[in-house]
């Protein structure tokens, strides 16, 4: 787990400590020690909560530069849909797609329409007489990992479908490879937009058990100001999307589950109601539905920390952009297989997701036991107060830093307080005797 890739950085010079991003991080995955924020690598998700509410801006998401596939034979754009929420007074996506091009791309593949395959397969996968629901959504990449990390019986629920960035890469290399047969796929370069640094992580780690079909991934923002001084309206661009109002959904919450045509199905947002869910879920105290879409931004990916737009603003003008499309462009039954259960093998993750434990006390049983029973010990005699100020974000984990020898008990302000009154009392008795 150390050697994790994330895209998810700290600044120690901008950082002063002020516990915002202690108090906000859903896997407690930040501690406050000599002044400033420290990230432990294992529990990070790369949600991008502690980006968006750092005050100093001493987070920050890293990603790929445009430079780094400059020299590839072939650059291919995979524009994530929720790219189309950022511009305003946009009324046609191909005014984007035609920018892509004109920003040095030879050829532009949609998320969307790989969004609408997924639909199509993921409709199928739930027909499956031997799936285990309520399927969860494999699309978020801090869904994954969280679940990875925090709930080993809800891992073979995660559906196997790779996500449409995976599936918009492959697609992408296998149609640029047949319409000129003289490329190799070590020629093309794809290249995700992405609104969120999870996905900059889930392709570096390999996250589908394969090697990723995305060969690098670029910031929204950095795209989005690129595109505002290349798309031109003084006559009409080219009819380039292909991508439907299925696809196009994807981009904000409810998208995907609406395309399952499945009214057994919930979709919730923003990382403390998604972890409430599967708590609900691992609890077995959630309704029977089907299909459980989460997703960890606010709004959906329209809500990630690498867009520009406010998420319900861009989620508004997707709205207006989808009225005049068709429900979808790319799903074809007869093309997707006659049988309504198959799945393509290249469009599967291989193997089922691996719960991979960052808490473990001590390998040994006894041992860890002995460890609980001190937290406990510890934790019975902290205020309660679960204040932060002394670096850790709860008192639970305070008691747990300090049994891993990682503080000491000396640093809960409340109890040094208490003893500084201790002292006082003394002196101030001590002096009244003389």
């Amino acid at each position: 787990m150390a050697d994790y890739k994330h895209s998810v950085s700290l600044d120690i010079e901008k950082c002063k400590g002020c516990t915002n991003c202690l108090k906000r991080c859903p896997t407690e995955a930040i501690r406050i020690r000599v002044g400033h924020a420290v990230i432990n690598s294992a529990r990070c998700i790369d949600c991008g909560e502690c980006i968006r509410v750092c005050p100093y801006k001493a987070k920050k998401a890293i990603s790929d530069k445009l430079d780094s596939i400059k020299d590839f034979k072939w650059k291919i754009a995979l524009p994530a849909p929720s790219l189309y929420g950022q511009f305003d007074g946009l009324d046609d996506i191909d005014y984007v797609l035609q920018g892509l091009y004109d920003l040095g791309f030879d050829d532009v593949y949609e998320v969307a329409k790989a969004a609408e395959l997924v639909s199509g397969y993921t409709r199928r996968y739930l027909k499956k007489p031997d799936t285990i629901k309520p399927v969860i959504s494999s699309a978020c990449p801090v869904i994954i990992r969280l679940i990875s990390l925090r709930f080993p019986y809800l891992c073979k629920n995660v559906m196997p479908l790779l996500s449409p960035m995976e599936i918009a890469g492959m697609l992408a290399k296998q149609q640029a490879m047949e319409r000129d047969p003289s490329l190799k796929e070590s020629d093309i370069a794809t290249c995700f937009i992405s609104p969120c640094p999870a996905k900059v992580s889930y392709v570096k780690n390999e996250f589908s058990g394969k090697n990723s079909y995305v060969d690098c991934v670029v910031s929204m923002s950095d795209i989005y100001f690129a595109l505002l001084g290349v798309m031109k309206k003084e006559k009409p661009p080219q009819p380039l999307s292909r991508s439907g109002l299925v696809g196009i959904g994807w981009a904000s919450t409810g998208g995907e589950s609406s395309a399952i045509f499945n009214d057994k199905y919930l979709a919730a947002d923003g990382i403390e109601n998604v972890m409430r869910v599967l708590d609900e879920i691992d609890n077995g105290t959630f309704p029977e539905l089907e299909f459980i879409e989460l997703n960890a931004c606010n709004g959906g990916c329209v809500g990630g920390t690498m867009a520009v737009e406010n998420p319900y603003i861009a989620k508004a003008r997707l709205q207006t952009l989808k009225r005049y499309l068709p429900v979808s462009q790319n799903w074809n039954p007869s093309v997707a297989g006659k049988d309504d259960k198959y799945i393509p093998e290249d469009f599967l993750m291989s193997g089922e997701l691996e719960y991979k434990p960052v808490s473990q006390l001590a390998k040994d049983t006894n041992e860890a036991i002995k460890k609980m029973a001190d937290i406990q010990k510890v934790r019975e005699r902290l205020p309660d107060l679960d204040c932060g100020s002394c670096g850790s974000p709860t008192c639970q984990a305070f008691a747990y830093d300090v049994v891993k020898g990682e503080t000491n008990e000396n640093e809960c302000v409340v109890k040094m307080r208490e003893r500084m009154n201790e002292l006082l009392r003394v002196e101030t008795e001590r002096e009244r005797e003389q």
